[in-house]
């Protein structure tokens, strides 16, 4: 879809866009219902989904404020305020079964009817489906994630699974276990599968880190709920505090799990750095 939609551009002399909503618009009707576990967890934060639209040819991206009033929008509303006047689209690429408006009243065929009034030309995608038949779409990359299948989440993404964050101050708890950490804060409903994970990372240096990292909340020590992605890097130690880096999930190892100790804790630490060795062996660090 990103690709046609950057071909479209280039053959019109048009800006590539990508429209999209903050928050989802499930979230907020789960949120306004008080139903939060209705929720759809999130598969990127907004810092990877720009960088992943950006290296897909989008040039510019629209960040839409989804509230009460934008809810209320009618259709035609949506197609000839926001689309026509607000963004100035001349060309229009959408999913076939894609709905918007109040109450998901329009649709594919009322953009295609009222489009060439406004000069808007609209086309659909039909489904796209992967080398086992499977529809790709971000609901299938979500059941990916949450039983930590990261094989099949980099079928339906086309690359490996990653975060992005800056390196945040931790309590220096893996210091003093002689095994320290990158803590890199993540999105509250990451859509992935709290764990252990082997890990490579990306933006210390020339080469990607090999490494073992821990994604949760970590109920040993914590019982603040955060989320945090801790990533030990084998056999080198950086001061990477307030650096940019790109972790990529290999391998989902195990569940997050509260040990009753710390020398518990370390030992499944270690363990657990072991079999992300082990993981990497074949190819060298």
């Amino acid at each position: 879809m990103l690709s046609q939609v950057a071909e479209a551009a280039r053959a019109r002399a048009l800006v590539p866009t990508v429209l999209t909503f903050a928050p989802h618009p499930r979230q907020f009707f789960a949120e306004k219902n008080r139903r939060p576990e209705l929720s759809p967890p999130q598969i990127n934060g907004l810092r990877d989904k720009l960088s992943a639209l950006s290296q897909a040819g989008v040039e510019q991206a629209v960040l839409a404020r989804f509230n009460q009033n934008f809810a209320e929008m009618s259709a035609e509303d949506f197609i000839e305020k926001l689309l026509i006047k607000g963004l100035k689209a001349r060309w229009l690429i959408v999913g076939e079964d894609f709905r918007f408006g109040r109450q998901r009243s329009g649709d594919v065929s009322l953009l295609k009817k009222m489009g060439p009034q406004f000069g808007l030309e609209v086309h659909t995608l039909s489904e796209v489906k992967d080398l086992n038949g499977h529809r790709v779409s971000s609901s299938e990359v979500r059941a990916a994630l949450a039983t930590g299948d990261l094989t099949q989440a980099q079928s339906l993404l086309g690359r490996p699974y990653s975060m992005t964050g800056h390196v945040v101050h931790g309590k220096k708890l893996g210091r003093t276990l002689n095994m320290p950490t990158l803590n890199m804060r993540v999105t509250p409903r990451c859509a992935a599968r709290s764990g252990i994970y082997v890990v490579r990372v990306h933006g210390l240096g020339p080469e990607s880190l090999p490494g073992v990292a821990s994604l949760g909340v970590r109920p040993t020590v914590e019982d603040d709920g955060r989320i945090l992605l801790e990533t030990h890097l084998f056999d080198i130690n950086i001061d990477a505090y307030g650096k940019l880096i790109c972790v990529e999930l290999l391998k989902h190892l195990r569940d997050e799990e509260k040990f009753p100790d710390l020398p518990t804790l370390t030992a499944a630490m270690h363990a657990d750095a072991q079999h992300a060795r082990a993981y990497f062996a074949p190819h060298g660090l």
